[in-house]
């Protein structure tokens, strides 16, 4: 049996490769041809920089790519490697030897199994510390580019806001940080005081934010920031520093709710003890459920395919990709539909648990069916 696993495993492996080729460099493509526009709109640059930052962004895309088509690259492969044995009548041989069917895919189950492993470092170590390159636009120059904050939440229940953040410098222009207090009421705070400035700089990209402001005397930076409490009198107090948990590289990351996907789960939850608004956190409890989930429905379609795929007429093999090609394409429907329920009002409530679970428990029987009923 060694030999017979090798060889479907080696087969498998071909399939993955390929489909993992043509469904990235596809993505590429597409995503190039339709925005190649906005790569070459500057005219300060010469082309050698544009070919590199267009090389430098789909580099770092091509991990985000990889998440989202994890599934699919399998599915394709497990068809290709089947299609080959099919067309080639080495199935039959097989079960005329006296090995189940079953047997035989056990090489491509395990494969999937390290694959899905491999999926879990690519959303968990490779993405969440390339998270500020990701969100780049496909028309901003590494280290050129520059944000709006709005009411940006850290961990001591301030707001951050600002009219622009420069990613190459670190620095927030003009911005104001409403310090809070929690009130006895949950979910209900209370404006203590105001921090403002003419900028703020964190240097170290360690949360250590050093404030500056403008001598009303002689218009210089001083390295200082005001700071106005609620009900205090006279003038406001004078502060070198303010200290949050969120960094310069923070930032471009939580800025927009979408861009949270970029985290890791780890970081997912601790954000969802923080957040205060009440979408915010439906909508962090969603992605964190959803990155659960996301592996093990790669694989529910993997098994929902592969007795399908299993067949020993060649003639039927066409008509077997595309009935296991569309229920795949059924898992990724209903996946997406819950996507977006998952934090909509449905029957009276939020529940993203709920949603993210139900595409795996919706496959997830009828794998173990088709599993049951294969003819071996």
């Amino acid at each position: 049996m060694k030999i017979l696993d090798r060889y479907v495993a080696k087969n498998f492996i071909i399939g993955y490769v390929i489909a993992f080729g043509v469904l990235m460099g596809l993505r590429v493509i597409t995503d190039l041809f339709v925005n190649l526009d906005e790569f070459t709109e500057r005219a300060d640059i010469g082309t050698a920089a544009v070919i590199k930052n267009i090389l430098m962004f789909y580099s770092y895309n091509c991990t985000l790519y990889f998440r989202d088509f994890a599934g699919m690259i399998t599915a394709v492969a497990a068809a290709f490697s089947f299609g080959r044995m099919v067309r080639s009548n080495e199935l039959v041989a097989v079960m005329a030897s006296g090995i189940s069917l079953k047997r035989i895919i056990a090489p491509i189950v395990f494969l999937a199994l390290l694959l899905t492993g491999v999926l879990i470092i690519d959303q968990e170590f490779l993405i969440p510390p390339l998270a500020d390159k990701l969100v780049r636009s496909h028309d901003d120059l590494p280290g050129q580019e520059s944000y709006d904050v709005r009411f940006i939440g850290d961990q001591n229940g301030s707001l951050i806001n600002s009219q622009r953040f420069e990613v190459g410098t670190r620095t927030l222009h003009r911005p104001t940080i409403l310090l809070r207090e929690q009130t006895d009421r949950p979910g209900i705070w209370e404006v203590t005081g105001r921090i403002t400035a003419e900028k703020a700089v964190d240097k170290d990209n360690n949360g250590q934010w050093a404030l500056f402001s403008r001598d009303p005397k002689t218009d210089d930076l001083i390295d200082r920031g005001l700071l106005e409490r609620v009900g205090a009198h006279g003038a406001p107090e004078q502060i070198p520093f303010y200290t949050s948990d969120i960094t310069a590289r923070d930032i471009p990351i939580r800025r927009k709710s979408e861009h949270k996907t970029l985290l890791s789960l780890r970081a997912l939850m601790t954000l969802e003890k923080q957040e205060t608004g009440i979408r915010d956190i439906f909508q962090l409890s969603s992605q964190k459920h959803f990155r659960i989930t996301d592996p093990i429905i790669n694989l529910v379609m993997l098994m929902v395919s592969l007795p399908i795929l299993v067949c020993r007429d060649p003639k039927s093999m066409k008509s077997a990709v595309m009935i296991s090609f569309s229920i795949t394409g059924a898992c990724f429907i209903t996946t997406f539909v819950c996507r977006m329920l998952a934090t909509e009002v449905v029957f009276d409530k939020v529940m993203p648990a709920l949603w993210a679970w139900l595409p795996v428990f919706i496959f997830l029987p009828i794998a173990f069916i088709e599993l049951d009923s294969m003819k071996t």
